[in-house]
């Protein structure tokens, strides 16, 4: 008997899946890798065959899921990658209670639909449409994932799958990233060919309105560059002898926000500008002494840009800005000495990289007191988070050396998503055409090819596009880089998996509006896939 291969089983097991109110870090998240393993070892290919379907810990307590279907003595091979974790539902207001009961809230939203958005009652009037928190990003994905298992338990692909699920992707990807060498081992223990690696993360929009359907031939990178001002403490009613933190941090917003200088344009594709996601003092509680330590931190989207071109215009802006203080601070106070009879300060703002405070603590300190101290921290904050305790590791450094103060410092935070791409790789590519083709003349439906899926995934962590000579300036710049953050850059050298991304059809993902169009994803698309599976196997 077949589990997951008509509308309303496939509907059916993904409500089971949403009803998991997996958000990232939850026990709930922890609880739904168990669902599914126990939800695949119901198939009889693995009550024959239970090793080939693994629940593996991370480092953290978390687990991820491989299940593992062999064709015969075939080696090409292709996997499946998706997500189970969600992003929180605080946005759901009045319907909160509701966002992971997703047949309750498809209700409601039916009985109330004149509240809905009317984009949303557009979408409602023309197909049927399910919703809750996951419903599009990904759990639909995974559920579709979970039926091409099936088929492949009944020997209807010609080749081997391999399924892998993970937690942790809209944080750090922790899954994906400790799950690298769980594929090279199965990789050498199986004597496998990797072919590609399929996700299904949902069609993303590129434009409000956005009714295209893409196929996706890589995945966009992410960096986090913060920047930690020192400036110099003194009491509000002496501003002009010292420099306000919060000032400082402002006009680097204030030069970074938006700034066009750092998108990146790949066949009309453009990587959106850097944005802020993190911006504040140090002081922990108030009081009359001015913020003297701020943290800026902003996102960041790369296609083909090395690291070390992104650092060296970062300094260069760093520097830019902090002559743009100094000027600042020199003109006002001169301003006020029409009222005030005082000789203005001449401030020198300097600007480092976090190696570069690094080299100067140890050559005032020594090596092995910089070693403990910076350990001692990573250890015992965790419960900060990466940001704040890659903050305060910058922080330490900056306070033993505030002499080199006033100063702006560079660094970065993880996550860090490397963008990957498979856009010249005629084997990929001509898997793409083909499935143009098939969708328009199967299904009338048009696809459209995409070099790079904008929403961030997973894919990041299937190679390694850049050398690692290039990626030096990024993780010597990372305090927490093998101190409590663990990048498998050696393993990524050698897995090198071409990528693919095709999906279901949904909308606003991390919004109170996320759905999924069950006629398109559970119809149309539930064909397509194991079209597009076949076709990675047997390509050359």
């Amino acid at each position: 008997m077949k589990k997951w291969q008509d509308k309303e089983s496939l509907k059916e097991l993904l409500c089971h899946l949403i009803e998991f109110p997996s958000i990232t870090g939850s026990e709930a998240e922890l609880a739904i890798s168990e669902f599914i393993h126990m939800q695949l070892n119901d198939l009889d290919y693995f009550q024959e065959h239970p090793e080939d379907l693994q629940i593996h810990p991370t480092s953290d307590g978390r687990k991820f899921v491989t299940a593992f279907v062999r064709n015969g003595n075939k080696k090409e091979t292709v996997v499946l990658i998706s997500h189970f974790d969600v992003v929180d539902v605080e946005d759901y207001g009045e319907w909160k209670n509701l966002a992971f009961r997703p047949k309750e809230l498809t209700q409601e939203f039916l009985a109330n639909i004149d509240e809905l958005p009317d984009l949303v009652q557009e979408d409602l009037k023309e197909s049927e449409w399910l919703f809750g928190r996951g419903s599009m990003d990904m759990k639909a994905g995974l559920t579709l994932q979970m039926s091409m298992i099936e088929k492949a338990t009944q020997g209807e692909f010609d080749g081997n799958l391999l399924l892998l699920t993970v937690p942790d992707e809209e944080a750090n990807s922790t899954g994906m990233m400790e799950a690298v060498e769980v594929l090279l081992e199965m990789s050498q223990l199986h004597d496998l060919e990797y072919k590609a690696c399929l996700n299904s993360e949902p069609v993303f929009t590129r434009y409000p309105g956005d009714t295209n359907q893409y196929v996706y031939t890589g995945s966009i990178g992410k960096l986090l560059p913060g920047f930690l001002c020192y400036g110099m403490e003194t009491h509000v009613g002496e501003p002009f002898s010292g420099i306000n933190a919060n000032y400082m941090v402002s006009e680097l917003t204030k030069e970074l926000e938006l700034n066009t200088d750092f998108c990146e344009s790949i066949d009309g594709e453009v990587t959106p500008p850097p944005t802020n996601l993190m911006q504040k003092d140090l002081k922990e509680e108030y009081s009359v002494q001015i913020p003297h330590v701020a943290v800026t931190m902003y996102n960041l989207m790369v296609m083909d840009r090395s690291v070390s071109e992104i650092n060296k215009d970062l300094l260069s802006l760093a520097s830019k800005v902090a002559k743009r203080i100094e000027r600042h601070l020199y003109n006002h106070a001169m301003t006020f000495t029409q009222w005030e009879s005082f000789e203005p300060l001449e401030h020198h703002i300097s600007v480092f990289t976090y190696q570069d405070l690094l080299e100067k603590a140890i050559q005032q300190y020594g090596e092995a007191e910089i070693v403990r101290r910076q350990a001692y921290i990573a250890a015992n904050y965790k419960v900060l988070g990466d940001r704040d305790l890659s903050t305060r590791l910058v922080y330490d450094l900056a306070s033993l050396c505030k002499d080199e103060g006033p100063m702006i410092v560079l660094f970065y935070s993880p996550p860090f998503y490397p963008a990957v791409s498979s856009r010249k790789n005629p084997f990929i590519k001509q898997v793409v055409r083909e499935m143009i083709e098939y969708a328009e003349t199967k299904h009338n439906v048009v696809l459209k090819e995409q070099n790079y899926f904008a929403g961030l995934s997973d894919l990041s962590f299937t190679s390694l596009s850049q050398s690692v000579e290039g990626l030096k300036p990024l993780f010597r710049n990372m305090p927490l880089f093998q101190n409590g953050y663990r990048f498998p850059l050696d393993e990524l050298q050698q897995l090198k998996i071409p990528v693919m991304n095709l999906g279901p059809q949904g909308r606003d993902a991390h919004k109170w509006t996320e759905r999924l169009n069950i006629d398109y994803s559970f119809g149309v698309f539930h064909d397509m896939l194991p079209v597009a599976i076949s076709k990675l196997l047997k390509n050359k």
